[in-house]
């Protein structure tokens, strides 16, 4: 009986532990798992804004223990591509080029990409050297204009915008009005400009661009201002309004000599939705340290922005918009207060487990424990009872006495808390009576 006392105890605790064990795997690999520690963005150009950005996201995520491998491409639309093809987790999409840009009603299932935030506005620079396109670009007719590098987001709204004026080109080989594209961006472009190898530059970047800086900067270059900016936002709604104030590129050059009007996209940083919550909020923290910072375009504060996103916003990034950062990344490191996290996690199943568990046991140990004395109770009562109605013959009484002496010896082994000595040693007063009643049987009628 002891030994399978045993038994039965090593039985329920080994379960226990069996079931605690896939309990707490189960929160590890699929409510709670670690974050990578590598992570690949896709870019732009290797001299463009989007690689500059990416750059310092780099040296942030490195600082919290995180390896971003940043990839060059021909921008916006083929990081699209690699992120929809889950070639990279994270990458910048330019405005008007994602899925609520081109179907406001699309429903967030209709993709696996989330915007973490827009991050900055990204003028539509037209460079020339002295043309006049304030009144359209269909002067850029029978010209030579760089239009950026095929596949990206700049070649695309660019020959958007120049197909509205009418200005068309067939491939790369000029027209016979003598309209030619040139399909290439960057310094490059910075290069060609001053060679006279181009009569116009469409560049769509951010202002940190080097090529911009370098073009802003070089007074003999004319930086069109268009008269049809607010129509043209209102024929493509991710277009927007903005104003390159007069002087604040160099004030004591006063450049540019007077307000630009420009037209502007967003860059959207874009996300996997199977990104890991705490990468999300990581670089939702390095765009706020990237982004933050005012340009000749926007005031302090204006990016990271939920506002304007090409795809739906990621819930980490309405959480972060909304309370800002998570509690414990505010007082903790990144790699600390995901420990504490996925602990807290861990614990809150335990507990719910453990709690009504320490509750329940006790009663369950002290019920058994006195279904022990209540079954030997059951055996003295039967046996007293055999005893009173009838006169037992010598092989019964050895056998009622092996009985006695078996519950008695089980008594006096079996470890009960002080709580329970009145009932055991009650047991035992009833062992000896009836014992007593059995020896006065055997002695015979007195």
């Amino acid at each position: 009986m002891r030994a399978m006392s045993i038994r039965h105890r090593l039985l329920f605790w080994g379960v226990l532990v069996a079931v605690l064990t896939a309990l707490i795997w189960a929160v590890v690999r699929f409510v709670s798992p670690a974050p990578p520690r590598s992570l690949v963005m896709s870019t732009g150009v290797s001299d463009g804004a989007y690689h500059h950005f990416g750059e310092h996201y780099k040296e942030i995520l490195r600082a919290n223990g995180i390896a971003l491998e940043l990839r060059t491409s021909s921008g916006g639309v083929e990081n699209l591509q690699r992120l929809n093809d889950g070639q990279v987790q994270v990458g910048f999409v330019q405005g008007g080029t994602g899925l609520l840009a081109l179907d406001y009603d699309a429903l967030p299932s209709a993709t696996p990409l989330r915007s973490l935030a827009t991050v900055a506005y990204e003028p539509v620079w037209i460079f020339t050297h002295s043309l006049d396109l304030s009144k359209g670009l269909g002067a850029l007719a029978g010209k030579r204009t760089a239009i950026g590098v095929p596949g990206s987001g700049n070649n695309k709204v660019a020959l958007q915008l120049l197909s509205v004026y009418g200005v068309v080109a067939g491939g790369t080989q000029p027209t016979a009005d003598g309209t030619t594209f040139i399909q290439d961006g960057g310094l490059a472009v910075v290069d060609m400009l001053a060679r006279h190898q181009i009569d116009a530059a469409i560049i769509i970047s951010a202002p940190q661009a080097p090529a911009v800086q370098k073009l802003l900067a070089d007074s003999s270059m004319h930086l069109a201002s268009l008269e049809h900016v607010q129509g043209l936002a209102r024929r493509f709604p991710y277009f927007r309004p903005v104003v390159l104030k007069r002087g604040s590129v160099d004030p004591g050059r006063n450049l540019p000599p007077h307000d630009v009007d420009l037209l502007a996209t967003t860059a959207n940083l874009v996300v996997r939705d199977e990104l890991h919550p705490a990468l999300s909020y990581l670089l939702l923290e390095a765009a706020q340290q990237v982004h933050k910072l005012p340009t000749l375009i926007n005031r302090p504060n204006d990016f990271p922005s939920p506002e304007g996103t090409d795809f739906p916003l990621s819930i980490e990034a309405e959480r972060y918009f909304k309370n800002g950062r998570p509690f414990l990344q505010s007082y903790l490191p990144f790699w600390a207060a995901n420990y504490v996290q996925r602990l807290l996690l861990l614990l809150v199943p335990l507990a719910a487990i453990l709690v009504p568990l320490a509750r329940v046991l006790p009663a369950m140990v002290s019920w058994r424990r006195q279904s022990k004395i209540y079954r030997r109770y059951g055996e003295l009562k039967f046996l007293e009872a055999d005893l009173a109605s009838r006169q037992l013959d010598d092989q019964e009484r050895r056998n009622a006495r092996a009985q006695l002496d078996h519950i008695e010896k089980e008594i006096v082994q079996s470890k009960f808390p002080l709580d329970f000595s009145d009932k055991v040693y009650t047991l035992r007063q009833h062992v000896d009576y009836v014992r007593a009643q059995l020896a006065r049987q055997s002695e015979g009628p007195g």
